[in-house]
Parts: C-alpha cells; sequence; structure tokens
C-alpha cells in the first residue's frame, strides 16, 4: 500500500506524526508514505523506515510571492511530480486549506479531518473521506486516531513510538564528554525563558561537572547563546545546526533543557532525558512527548494565556513574568531527578 501523507509544518507537528507512521507501518505490512513536508523540515521524515520518498514543498515562501515566475514553476513542478504515481491514499494530516490544496492535485482518494475537526474546516470540502478527531486531546494522539480510521485498523494502547533511532545519530559523538544541551530558541518572545535564568542554570551545571553546548538558529539567538557562554566557562558556543546536526548533537547528550520549541520535540522523540519549559503554552496539547521528558509549567495568574507576547501589567523581576514561577534552581531539580547521571 502507497499513501501520500501531507504534513508540512512545523517541526514539533511533523514529529508529532511520526508516531502514526510507526502504528500504520507496525498493522499493515509493506505499507509506504511519501511525505510532502516543508522543505526546512526535509530532512526528518527520512528518518522514519517506512518512508519511502521525502517531497519537500515551499509553501510559505510561495505564498509572499505567488505571483512570480519562480513560484508558478515550482507548483507545476509539485503538480507533475504529484501525478507521477497512483496514490491507495491521499492522506491531508495538516487540516489546513494550503494541505487540501496540495492533495487536490494528487492521484488517489483524499482523506482528511472532517468539518468539526479540521483546524480549517473548508479544508474538508477537498476530501472524500471525513474522519472525525476530537480536537481537544494531545496532537500525537490526534495524529494516531486518524490514522487509524483512514487506513483502517485499530488504535493501538501501546505508547507512541516515533520510529527513531538515537543510536544512528551517535556515530563518531565524543561518548566520554558528559554535557547538557539548552534549547533556548523560539518564534515567540512569550516563550523565552529569561536569559539570566540560562546563566544560572549553567552555572548550576558546571557546579556539577557537566559542559553545557548551546546554539541559535538565528543572529538574534546565536548572540543570545554567545552571552551565556560568556557568563559561564563551561558552556560550548555551537555554530548554527542543521536539523540532522543537532539530532547529533542531542543524541550523545546527558540531558537537554528546552522551552517550547521544534528541537524540544525533537530531543524528546529520540528519548533524550528531556525538560521542558512551559509558560505561555499548554502542553496537554502540544507538548514535548518522549519516554524519558517531563514539562515543567508556570504556575502564574495567567497561565497559559497563548499570547505571543507578554501582556502581564503587574510588577515582575523577569519577562516574560509567568516564568517567574519557573526557577534555575527548579529546572535543575527536575533534570536531575529525570536524568540522575553525574559526570565521572
Amino acid at each position: 500500500m502507497r499513501v501520500l501523507l501531507i504534513k508540512t509544518s512545523s517541526m514539533g507537528d511533523v514529529i508529532h506524526t511520526l508516531p502514526a507512521i510507526t502504528d500504520a507501518y507496525k498493522a499493515i505490512p509493506g505499507i509506504q508514505f511519501d511525505w510532502v513536508v516543508e522543505e526546512g523540515f526535509a530532512e526528518i521524515p527520512g528518518w522514519h523506515p517506512a518512508v519511502s520518498e521525502v517531497i519537500p514543498v515551499a509553501l510559505r515562501r510561495w505564498r509572499k510571492n505567488w505571483r512570480s515566475a519562480e513560484t508558478r514553476a515550482a507548483w507545476r513542478a509539485l503538480r507533475a511530480r504529484l501525478n507521477e504515481r497512483q496514490y491507495d491514499l491521499v492522506l491531508d494530516a495538516q487540516g489546513l486549506v494550503k494541505s487540501a490544496f496540495v492533495a487536490f492535485f494528487a492521484k488517489g482518494a483524499r482523506a482528511g479531518l472532517d468539518w468539526q475537526s479540521a483546524r480549517e474546516s473548508l479544508a474538508s470540502l477537498i476530501y472524500q473521506q471525513h474522519h472525525k478527531v476530537n480536537f481537544y486531546q494531545h496532537a500525537i494522539l490526534r495524529m494516531r486516531q486518524l490514522f487509524s480510521q483512514a487506513l483502517g485498523y485499530g488504535l493501538p494502547d501501546s505508547p507512541p513510538d516515533g520510529g527513531l533511532n538515537r543510536m544512528q545519530f551517535q556515530q563518531g559523538a565524543r561518548a566520554q564528554e558528559k554535557y547538557v544541551v539548552f534549547l533556548h530558541g523560539t518564534t515567540w518572545e512569550s516563550k523565552l525563558w529569561p536569559e539570566t535564568y540560562w546563566m544560572q542554570l549553567a552555572a548550576l551545571a558546571a557546579s556539577a561537572g557537566y559542559r553545557v553546548k548551546i546554539s541559535g538558529a538565528s543572529e538574534e539567538e546565536i548572540a543570545r547563546a554567545s552571552r551565556i557562554a560568556d557568563y559561564c566557562p563551561a558552556v560550548d558556543l555551537v555554530p548554527r545546526l542543521t536539523i540532522a546536526q543537532m539530532a547529533r548533537l542531542l543524541a550523545a547528550a546527558v540531558a537537554a533543557v528546552a522551552v517550547d520549541t521544534g528541537f524540544g520535540h525533537l530531543s524528546a522523540a529520540l528519548d533524550v532525558p528531556t525538560v521542558s519549559l512551559y509558560g505561555p503554552t499548554n502542553p496537554e496539547y502540544t507538548g514535548a512527548l518522549g519516554k524519558h521528558s517531563v514539562h515543567l509549567t508556570a504556575s502564574f495568574p495567567c497561565a497559559p494565556c497563548l499570547n505571543r507576547v507578554c501582556t502581564y501589567q503587574g510588577e515582575s523581576l523577569v519577562q516574560p513574568a509567568c516564568f517567574s514561577a519557573l526557577t534555575p534552581e527548579q529546572v535543575w531539580r527536575a533534570l536531575m531527578a529525570l536524568r540522575p547521571v553525574h559526570p565521572d
């Protein structure tokens, strides 16, 4: 059976889909997926053994230059590739109008979430098969339910398995080095744990004999990482990494601390002991899940607010204000409880 899967973004959403593919892979002998995904995340799907082909798209970039000759040519190339094969099923797991639009041009019966379940209800008009899935549950379970309905197998009660092999990323790693990875970068200003807290956490790690690895994906993030590294001699500033390079860094780590960010989901999916920090967002629906991961949520009057910028008007020693309730000492205790391994 050959399925075309459309799940383009974000990194967390892509990683949340992997356990559903594992379910299908175990339930249906010989099933293979071709995966349409945003070009920035195209490294991830190919890590799963059930994914045969990865079809990168640039919907975000194309949308900005919709009428350009380059964008029109890219769309023609995508349509030609989608028409190369007759699929047994075309499954839109994104539930957006843009993803349904892509599904429309593929050859095969189109399936997706129904009017009430899709993030954008209009997307369901494109599908020929509709599936009802409760929106108010974790995204991983939501994907597992959608796949089981669309592909006709019983939903397993086993823990989610993303099909990622941590060992495949550990080749050439310096096994003797004990380090923690700090994943501090994120797209929302309100999800940024205070910089001074990262510095204090680095000092706690150093006092316990650990190194710290930190990087960044933008000039702002790299500048912040540099300041944290300057503050503590135990912090190693790592050049900007690709997703695969970050996977290798994480795979060899003792543990990781992350804000609500895609690399935090990757760390948890690789079964790296991971402490994820949540202030304005709710991990109940989209939190990083793994066999050795925990969530710390800020106990604060307005959290989770789901605002991209902190709007709290009261007094606070740090910004975003909700993170005043989530101190470096608390994070370190959680990290040591999760991963009570100390360097030699």
